[in-house]
């Protein structure tokens, strides 16, 4: 593993029943933030899950500070922080329940940054978590990933439910995070304006596998959606579209950039944004179903 990555992942696979995560791979650098986008059901969280050991990869390597996740979790795991889209706590539990709790767990726990944390959130160290709304329920778990100094973040859905304000603040402890040009952050996530604002790399999950990978700007450099009169389109060109679609009117499709000189002047051309990516691309898998 090049020392410069956090992770590395190389052909992925791993099935259940009626989904398949084929040849999935990606390497995320130091100092970076990588979205991580797709459907629902894309796969996402079969893949970090397969990252944290939760689930055992039919094959494929995963690399995580150059360690492999099967042979060394529990070292990976202490500089790991994991947050999910849901509490992670019994819904007794209190902030002092739970840095009693995961002191015990983490050998490099710090219990003032835990509760300088909860204290910048304002969150009551005796009040039950399961009583917490949404918002504090996130800025708990975040509060909880970040005591213990990890070198890599494992966001998993983190803003789902939240509102534009918390989601804001979650952002902005991100972007800190990620200062330490050490430290890194995969971020999975449906709401692709948070990638397009955060992230530096981006990963797409398209049912499976693996659509892009690589840096933000250049996925949105390489595709255009392009409108028009579907006689007036080449045929050559339509069959190169992703996600070609008749209108009454007319049709529209994703097509990359590199054929923008062949196509008519009488073809709408636009930049793409990630919603057009990711719904042109299903619009595709459903074509081929």
């Amino acid at each position: 593993m090049n020392d410069t990555n956090l992770i590395e992942i190389k052909n992925l696979c791993k099935s259940y029943e009626g989904f398949k995560l084929k040849d999935f791979n990606m390497t995320l650098p130091k100092g970076f933030v990588m979205g991580f986008v797709g459907q629902n059901g894309a796969g996402k969280t079969t893949v970090i899950r397969n990252m944290l050991n939760m689930s055992t990869p039919d094959d494929g390597e995963i690399l995580i500070f150059g360690k492999d996740v099967q042979k060394s979790p529990e070292i990976i795991k202490q500089d790991i922080g994991i947050v999910f889209d849901e509490l992670m706590f019994p819904p007794h539990f209190t902030p002092n329940t739970i840095n009693k709790t995961l002191k015990k767990f983490y050998s490099s726990w710090n219990e003032d940054k835990f509760f300088s944390l909860t204290g910048k959130f304002n969150l009551p160290k005796k009040k039950a978590c399961g009583k917490f709304s949404k918002g504090m329920k996130m800025k708990l778990m975040i509060a909880t990933a970040l005591a213990h100094d990890p070198k890599l973040l494992i966001l998993d859905e983190p803003t789902s439910g939240l509102d534009p304000v918390a989601r804001d603040e979650l952002l902005d402890i991100i972007s800190d995070f990620v200062a330490d040009e050490n430290k890194g952050v995969l971020f999975s996530t449906h709401i692709t304006a948070d990638v397009e604002r955060i992230a530096d790399y981006v990963t797409v999950l398209n049912y499976g596998k693996t659509f892009y990978s690589g840096t933000k700007d250049k996925l949105l450099e390489k595709y255009l959606v392009i409108k028009g009169n579907e006689d007036d389109l080449p045929s050559n060109l339509k069959c190169k579209t992703i996600g070609f679609k008749n209108y009454r009117n007319g049709f529209e499709a994703l097509l990359e950039r590199k054929f923008k000189n062949q196509l008519p002047e009488s073809i709408v051309r636009e930049p793409a944004n990630f919603d057009e990516i990711l719904v042109f691309i299903a619009k595709e898998r459903e074509k081929n179903d």
